[in-house]
C-alpha cells in the first residue's frame, strides 16, 4: 500500500490504477478507499486516467494528526498531486466536492475541477444550526452511533425510518461508527455550510458542477449558484440520479468533460494607474 507524507507529517494512504492524466477522487463524509462509492467509480475512469483514491485523514490507513484544520486536508491533496506528477484534476463528491473547491481556490495545480452536489446551503444564515458543535458534543460523550444518526437525519435529511433501518444493518453501521470522529472534519470543510462565493469566484480552471435530477432542490440551487459564480463553469444534471450517484451515470459525461480541451479562464487585466 503506497503512502505519502503530508506537510504536517501525517501519513496519507492511497491507491493508483489506470494510466494517463492524473485524476484524484475526493470522498465525501464517512467514505474511504474501502467503503463508499469510489471503489466502484475508480475503475470506470481507469481506462482514461491515472486514478488516485485515498483515505482522507482519520479514515482507513491514513493518520489523524491533531488538532484538525481544513487547511491540513488541502495539504493532503497537495501531497497527492505531488505523487501524481505535479498536477491533477479533482473529482469530489458531496463534502469531498467542497474540499476539492477549497484546494482549487487555494491555488493547487489543479487541471480541471468536477464537483458533484457539494452540500452547502445557498441561503445559509446565522440561524443555520451549528452542526459541527453538535457533532463534537455527541463525540465527547462517546455517542458514536448517535453522531452518525444526527449526521444522517439532521444534516443530510435522510428520513427517520431509513436511518432506523440503517442501524439494523450492523456490519455497515459499525463501519460508519468507526469513522464518526471525522464528521466534524467534513462540517469544518463546509465552513458552516455557507456557500463560499468569494473563494469560488477566484477559481480559474475549467469547472463542472453536477447534480442529480431527483436530488434535494437545495442542492440543485447550490449547483446553480456555483455555476453563476465560478467563471466559465459548466452545469450538469444527471437524469434520475440522487445524492447517491451511480458511477455508471456519472462517469461518461465527466470523462467527456475531462478529455475536452478547454481554454482556462484567465483573470481580466486591469489598467495600472
Amino acid at each position: 500500500m503506497p503512502t505519502v507524507t503530508s506537510k504536517d507529517g501525517t501519513t496519507i494512504a492511497y491507491d493508483r490504477i489506470g494510466s494517463g492524466p492524473a485524476l484524484i477522487l475526493v470522498d465525501g463524509a464517512l467514505c474511504s478507499r474501502a467503503f463508499g462509492p469510489m471503489p466502484k467509480i475508480a475503475p470506470l475512469f481507469a481506462p482514461h486516467f491515472t486514478v488516485i483514491t485515498y483515505d482522507r485523514r482519520g479514515r482507513g490507513a491514513s493518520g489523524d494528526t491533531q488538532p484538525y484544520d481544513p487547511v491540513r486536508e488541502v495539504e493532503d491533496l497537495q501531497a497527492l498531486i505531488g505523487v501524481a506528477g505535479g498536477s491533477a484534476s479533482l473529482l469530489g463528491l458531496s463534502s469531498g466536492a467542497a474540499l476539492a473547491l477549497e484546494a482549487t481556490a487555494a491555488g493547487l495545480p489543479v487541471e480541471k475541477l468536477v464537483m458533484y452536489e457539494p452540500p452547502y446551503i445557498a441561503s445559509a444564515s446565522n440561524n443555520t444550526p451549528n452542526h459541527e458543535a453538535r457533532l463534537k458534543e455527541l463525540l465527547a460523550a462517546n455517542r458514536r452511533g448517535a453522531t452518525v444518526r444526527y449526521f444522517m437525519k439532521d444534516m443530510v435529511n435522510v428520513p427517520a425510518p431509513v436511518v432506523w433501518m440503517m442501524t439494523l444493518m450492523v456490519p455497515i453501521f459499525s463501519k460508519l461508527k468507526a469513522v464518526a470522529h471525522t464528521l466534524p472534519y467534513d462540517s469544518a470543510v463546509l465552513r458552516g455550510f455557507r456557500l463560499p462565493k468569494e473563494r469560488a469566484a477566484s477559481i480559474r480552471v475549467p469547472t463542472l458542477v453536477a447534480a442529480g435530477s431527483k436530488t434535494q432542490p437545495r442542492l440543485i440551487a447550490v449547483v446553480d449558484t456555483l455555476v453563476s459564480t465560478i467563471p466559465g463553469a459548466k452545469k450538469l444534471i444527471l437524469e434520475g440520479q440522487t445524492h447517491n450517484v451511480s458511477g455508471a451515470a456519472l462517469a461518461p459525461p465527466v470523462i467527456d468533460f475531462l478529455e475536452t480541451t478547454i481554454t482556462p479562464v484567465r483573470p481580466s487585466l486591469r489598467a495600472v494607474s
